[in-house]
């Protein structure tokens, strides 16, 4: 780091705290070339992957474009504006925890659709007939099927196991 003050670039770190409820930390420094203190913050940067579209054209990852997308398949339905912000939260986790530099768009289509089945399944359907591209009702009526056979996220991690994780 290098000194504001006379830019040397030799500074010795005195104290250290974190700052943003752990998203930060707050460092002062003293440059060792005139003595002078001053105060550093350090943050990590985390780079979002690049979407491989199904043309295969590649483009940044567009956090409004998903939210725009989640939001038309729920408009008019009953789900809290905090619920939808934590499944933006996870699925943008997913993307970071990925560590991949490109990810294929159909990848996070089914992550979003996840998210929406266990919010509201009136806004999977929606965004599952346009993602999937239904072509008639009969496509509508074999996904509201699936819905009804399999059951939710919340069934499932509700579920007993048959067999303990133990063994």
């Amino acid at each position: 780091m290098h000194c504001p003050f006379c830019g040397a670039e030799e500074t010795k770190v005195i104290d250290s705290r974190l700052t943003s409820e752990g998203a930060q930390v707050r460092r002062r420094r003293e440059c060792l070339g005139c003595g002078e203190r001053f105060t550093t913050f350090e943050q990590a940067v985390l780079v979002m992957p690049r979407i491989v579209k199904r043309d295969g054209t590649r483009e940044p990852f567009n956090e409004e474009k998903m939210r725009a997308g989640i939001l038309r398949a729920l408009e008019k339905r009953p789900v809290a504006t905090e619920q939808i912000e934590a499944a933006i939260e996870r699925i943008q986790h997913r993307l970071h925890a990925s560590g991949e530099r490109e990810l294929p768009s159909q990848q996070i289509g089914e992550w979003i659709m996840q998210e929406l089945r266990s919010l509201d399944q009136v806004a999977y359907v929606r965004f599952a007939s346009v993602y999937r591209s239904f072509q008639d009702v009969n496509a509508f009526r074999e996904e509201i099927e699936r819905l009804e056979r399999e059951p939710t996220p919340e069934e499932r991690r509700d579920q007993i196991p048959l067999i303990p994780d133990d063994e």
